[in-house]
């Protein structure tokens, strides 16, 4: 049997954790979603939801994936839990939905990649993205967006997906601080900052029944949660790494990233009176162009910002299809390229519905969002907490200089036990309830 492949270097594992996060989870879902919640207010519950729940279950991820050095299904067998293997098969699942409708918001971030060129979009950006987003074309774009996943992913750990992020994060991030810069110039800015930052906390405290659930589901998708991204990218790395310390710069970047999403959109909102309220999964593609369509060198920000959305969107598209891909590599011993290529196509017949009817893809999101992560979460905390504990502390100890008679492993252990665990549970029963309210967002929808 071959080696199994591992990062080349501690960083290239960091970047590309950082690009599974730093995702369209940041530069389209954050924004529409803080939007639609409360702004500031949201943006409050979401900063407090990474810090007490986000990081402390990276870190069960992590654990369980170092530990096992194995893919995320597998790894419960190799722990000595084979019953447990269900929530690994989860996160797969999980990640596989997901990709399913990320790869058709690909397609259309490509779709606008080209229209800044042309400035298609700027006359009528709401017909532009009727038009656009969903049929004959956005099916044809969902599959291209594929093709540039599968490619990379097929190239391997270290060639492919570690190469791929080292170029694509610090793109990322170079490029945002360009456009939020050029924000900051605009006319009437300063409201855009004003509803990003400044918290109304009567609107959040009658509202918490439904912005809680937004920010903590929004947490667990930016940070790549539930999907067994963390659990199959920790398995690459070495015992000498410091869990915590990697954990920590991953959950800091990621919130970093996406409150600088937050600086670039809401300003250029504001500065031409765009309401930033436009709800569901189009927001960023109608609100976005029709700020842009009135600003100076409309048709460069728009390329540079769909620039963006595009190295964002392929860095967290690969993680998703490794994590299925590293299983079936482990436990069938297939050859890389082929099982990529396969893989991707069953994602692409998944991403059907939701090419052809905007109302599917917002169906899945809404499924993901409220049942589909924050269950695995829940039952990833719930092994490491209550199953896996002494050998978790021992883990979270590895690679750093933390005596043994330290308690902060154990209070890291104790809050995924309590706080962690409710929090989560919590809004897994919020997202059930929105899930099921017939006036909801969720509805499925006719073909």
């Amino acid at each position: 049997m071959a080696d199994r492949e591992t990062w080349a270097s501690r960083l290239g594992f960091i970047l590309a954790s950082v690009g599974s996060a730093v995702g369209l989870g940041n530069v389209w879902r954050f924004p529409f979603q803080t939007a639609t919640n409360g702004g500031a207010a949201f943006l409050v519950v979401y900063l407090l939801a990474v810090a007490v729940i986000g990081l402390p279950a990276i870190l069960a991820e992590f654990v369980v994936g170092r530990r096992a050095n194995l893919n995320a299904i597998d790894a419960f067998d190799r722990l000595g839990h084979s019953r447990w293997k269900v929530v690994g098969a989860l996160g797969v699942f999980t990640g596989f939905w997901v990709l399913s409708y990320y790869s058709v918001i690909g397609g259309w971030v490509i779709r606008y990649l080209l229209g800044s060129v042309t400035g298609g979009y700027m006359g009528s950006p709401a017909d532009y993205f009727g038009a656009v987003s969903a049929g004959p074309e956005a099916l044809a774009l969902h599959a291209v967006f594929i093709l540039l996943t599968v490619g990379i992913v097929a190239f391997g750990v270290e060639e492919g997906i570690e190469l791929a992020t080292t170029f694509m994060v610090p793109s990322v991030v170079v490029l945002m601080l360009g456009i939020a810069a050029y924000a900051a110039t605009l006319p009437g800015a300063g409201a855009g900052y004003a509803f990003f930052l400044t918290p109304d906390v009567g609107a959040l405290l009658s509202n918490l029944d439904t912005v809680v659930p937004a920010a903590v589901g929004q947490a667990l998708f930016s940070l790549s949660l539930g999907f067994s991204v963390m659990i199959t990218y920790a398995s690459y790395i070495g015992e000498d790494d410091n869990l915590g310390v990697d954990g920590g710069a991953i959950a800091v970047f990621n919130t970093f990233v996406g409150v600088l999403a937050g600086f670039v959109v809401f300003p250029l909102l504001f500065a031409q009176g765009v309401s930033p309220d436009t709800a569901g999964p189009g927001a960023v593609f109608i609100s976005v162009p029709t700020a842009l369509a009135e600003v100076p060198a409309g048709r460069v920000v728009g390329f540079v910002f769909f620039a963006v959305v595009l190295i964002a969107a392929l860095s967290s598209a690969i993680s998703l299809l490794e994590v299925v891909t590293s299983y079936v590599i482990d436990h069938y011993r297939f050859e890389r390229r082929g099982t990529a290529a396969g893989l991707g196509t069953v994602v692409f017949a998944l991403g059907i519905p939701s090419a052809w009817d905007t109302a599917w893809l917002g169906w899945f999101d809404g499924v993901a969002v409220n049942l589909f992560l924050p269950l695995a979460v829940l039952l990833v905390v719930t092994f490491v907490g209550w199953v896996l504990a002494d050998d978790a502390v021992d883990e979270v100890r590895q690679g750093t200089d933390v005596a043994r008679a330290s308690a902060l492993p154990t209070v890291w252990l104790w809050a995924v036990r309590s706080v962690v665990l409710l929090a989560v549970a919590g809004t897994l029963a919020l997202g059930v309830r929105e899930l099921l309210t017939p006036s909801g967002a969720y509805v499925v929808p006719p073909f």
